[in-house]
């Protein structure tokens, strides 16, 4: 644990140096491992929800609980409005010694289309998870039931989904919910961990904490393709709306230098429409007042498409859905954080790309 300490303070303090940023990333990072120890496996999200709450209370936000949606807000909640889903991959139990990909089981059929980013990773990911530990534990409290590995990994044609065959694990009834064994790593500049999107419910806590008097919505089961739903029903439950809600996300990339090219991650638009556009700018002109590399990744998607056969999606982010279904009338725009190995336990960011987006939102307390 030393070792650990030792090797995060030498990386904040150069990261913090490069981006000459005053913010300390040590309190930012004991939330981020304290979180990542909790699971929050895509549809079994409740026991992280209270772990949230308990968090926000200590610093005397106003909290409430919807089905789907933890929404946290100070004391100016319609200044802006941010966003960002909990829920991580992991598997479910669904038969004897039985194993699926949670995000992916048949009741999220409906939202499988062939061209999501999620599907298109699926074939990517399909071998990573060999001898990778998991813990499994009770549905609604989190109570830990035990730990077992990954023995194979393999994808069902039949079933559309990945199939997990499991040693250590052939006690659990079907509808239990088994994560990553997971644990914040800092090496070299970066953490890696299941950092989607653990990392910005982190970055939320930590602004509340630093001043922070707007709106927040943690959303559920985004990785099955439902959290806009939550999401929406919450602005519609208070008759609001807004161009302004900003969705935090991680971003991938093939390699850590096509990831560093940016400390940030911008988007114009996803698969489903246009974001904001003022929004967008005013992100944009304050990278270039706090000195913050930033790239459009739709316009990093599209490049890569020139003279392929078969075009990568643009994605279907939280927020294009939640445009598409209000006709605009609910819009915004995203900011995400370049990351590595992305849908696994071993998803990396640079320190440096969460201190610019710390840096960048904490610009809208001061």
């Amino acid at each position: 644990m030393s070792t650990l300490k030792l090797t995060a303070s030498e990386s904040i303090s150069q990261t913090t140096q490069e981006i000459e940023s005053d913010q300390d990333l040590n309190d930012f990072l004991n939330i981020l491992q304290l979180l990542i120890r909790e699971p929050s496996v895509v549809g079994s999200e409740d026991s992280f929800f209270r772990v949230l709450r308990r968090e926000l209370e200590e610093i005397e936000v106003k909290v409430q609980y919807y089905h789907g949606v933890l929404v946290a807000q100070g004391n100016q909640p319609q200044d802006l409005v941010l966003s960002a889903h909990i829920d991580r991959h992991g598997l479910l139990c669904t038969g004897p010694n039985e194993f699926q990909y949670a995000a992916f089981i048949s009741s999220n059929q409906s939202e499988l289309t062939g061209d999501s980013v999620s599907e298109q990773m699926m074939q990517t990911i399909e071998n990573r998870f060999a001898g990778q530990l998991v813990q499994a534990h009770l549905p609604y409290t989190g109570t830990y039931l035990g730990q077992g590995y990954i023995k194979r990994s393999y994808i069902c044609p039949a079933r559309k989904n990945l199939i997990f065959e499991l040693d250590g694990l052939d006690f659990l009834q079907p509808g239990t919910p088994v994560s990553f064994l997971d644990r914040l790593q800092i090496s070299n500049g970066c953490v890696s961990a299941q950092l989607d999107n653990v990392v910005s419910a982190a970055i939320l806590i930590y602004l509340f904490r630093c001043g922070f008097q707007g709106t927040a919505l943690f959303t559920a089961q985004e990785e099955a393709g439902r959290s806009w739903r939550y999401a929406l029903s919450w602005f519609k439950r208070q008759n609001l709306t807004t161009q302004r809600l900003l969705v935090l996300d991680t971003s991938p990339y093939p390699t850590r230098e096509a990831a560093e090219v940016q400390q940030i991650v911008l988007r114009r638009q996803d698969a489903n429409g246009a974001f904001a556009q003022q929004l967008t700018t005013e992100l944009e002109q304050k990278c270039h007042q706090l000195g913050i590399s930033y790239s459009y990744k739709d316009a990093y998607i599209e490049a890569q498409n020139i003279g392929r056969s078969k075009p990568l999606s643009l994605g279907r982010t939280e927020l294009g859905r939640i445009v598409a279904a209000t006709n605009g009338e609910i819009n915004g725009t995203t900011l995400q954080i370049p990351t590595t190995g992305y849908h696994t336990p071993n998803e990396t960011a640079s320190l440096s790309s969460i201190a610019a987006v710390i840096q960048l939102l904490i610009s809208y307390i001061y």
